[in-house]
């Protein structure tokens, strides 16, 4: 078949009143190709030619009937349901040239995002381990937030996908930000919710702030396409070349680099997030009078090992509240213990796993509590002794004053 630069070429010279046989010669094919170009109005196009029939046409029907009926049964029980008996590489191959003629079709629409709607919440891991206090290495999780009118990017590190944790990251976002979106639209991450339902203390996070949280359902990536893209523009724009030595310094960086993220042109948008972001802040709610309740919280009886847990690790508290109610705070930052609202106990969070954090003062307290608990008592108890006075009159002895008790 003669190719379209050919059939191009033959009817240029032809036009300039090149004979056929010399086009024949200089192009080294025959005259007829040459006459069946000019004669050819149009661009040549391929056509395939009509198979014959194969080993699998007699089972072809019988297979468009189940597949119309279970799009998604596998290609082996198709198999054996028409009694197939040949090559089942052969069968597979036909089975998925049938299958999408078969399935339902599942549009996306076109979302068109109003300023101060939505922000698009997602978790990234990125594709490299972070160094953390004990020596160890961890993927830890980003939390990125993306205004979805403006496409301003917000994000940071978390220790954890915990639902305390993705709050923390929330609020401490959004108040940075300066302005909370009307919705919060994530996926099933379990420390949100799923299948519909809120994970514990979301519902009191998003009632403070007056916003809602939108969960998708499955199978819906179109619904969260900024986020998502977002997350793939990190991998290939800001993590290559680049090493952490703590999460703390990921956040550094990250933030820096997001700085000059949103000034980029969004090619869909043709205009800078940082230049849309204003529209977005003036539709969106306040902040809230009273910050929300956020981070993890717990009342507990110290025991005689005077540690709490918090998330994975254990921090020591001052041994002088063993057996007494304290409570137990931690963020991102610092985890408190209090008494009767008397801190005793104040520790940086780690973000290891399985750690002992200990203060050396409390260790001391304690090693003084236990030495005058193993000593014995020195002061005399007078308590039980009773006046000699009392055994005279009980037994009818003589008073002092020399006088007979009857």
């Amino acid at each position: 078949m003669i190719t379209l630069e050919d059939w191009a070429l033959i009817r240029r010279l032809a036009a300039e009143g090149v004979p056929k046989t010399q086009i024949a010669e200089r192009l080294q094919i025959s005259r007829n190709t040459v006459a069946k170009a000019v004669s050819l109005d149009e661009p040549p196009k391929y056509e395939r030619v009509p198979v014959e029939a194969t080993s699998f046409t007699p089972f072809e029907e019988r297979v468009r009937a189940m597949l119309a009926e279970f799009p998604e049964m596998p290609a082996t029980v198709l198999a054996e349901r028409v009694g197939w008996s040949g090559s089942p590489s052969w069968f597979r191959e036909n089975v998925a040239r049938l299958r999408p003629e078969q399935r339902r079709p599942d549009p996306a629409d076109r979302l068109v995002w109003s300023p101060g709607d939505a922000a698009q919440c997602d978790l990234w891991f990125p594709p490299k381990r972070i160094p953390l206090e004990d020596g160890t290495t961890a993927l830890l999780p980003v939390l990125v937030m993306v205004a979805a009118h403006s496409r301003y990017i917000c994000g940071r590190m978390i220790p954890s996908r915990q639902t305390p944790d993705l709050l923390l990251g929330s609020w401490s976002l959004i108040d940075d930000f300066g302005r909370v979106p009307r919705r919060l639209i994530w996926d099933n991450e379990t420390g949100i919710g799923r299948r519909g339902r809120l994970a514990a203390g979301v519902a009191e996070f998003c009632g403070t702030l007056a916003t809602r949280v939108h969960q998708l359902k499955a199978r819906d990536p179109e619904s969260k396409g900024v986020v998502e893209r977002r997350n793939g523009f990190f991998e290939t724009s800001f993590m290559p070349g680049r090493s952490f030595t703590s999460p703390a310094d990921f956040n550094t960086q990250f933030a820096d680099w997001l700085e000059r993220a949103n000034r980029r042109v969004v090619r869909t948008l043709q205009a800078r997030p940082i230049d849309l972001v204003d529209a977005d802040r003036e539709a969106m709610l306040a902040l809230p009078p009273i910050p929300p309740r956020v981070g993890w919280s717990n009342q507990i009886r110290l025991g005689r090992d005077y540690y709490v847990r918090v998330d994975a690790n254990d921090y020591s508290v001052d041994p002088t509240a063993i057996g007494r109610q304290v409570t137990v705070t931690a963020d991102l930052e610092r985890v408190q213990v209090r008494l009767d609202g008397r801190p005793v106990a104040d520790h940086g969070r780690v973000w290891a796993r399985r750690m002992t954090v200990t203060d050396p003062a409390h260790v001391a307290t304690a090693k003084v509590l236990r030495e005058e608990f193993g000593r014995p008592s020195t002061v005399a108890d007078d308590s039980l002794a009773r006046d000699l006075a009392d055994y005279d009159r009980a037994f009818g002895i003589a008073g002092l004053d020399g006088l007979e008790v009857a």
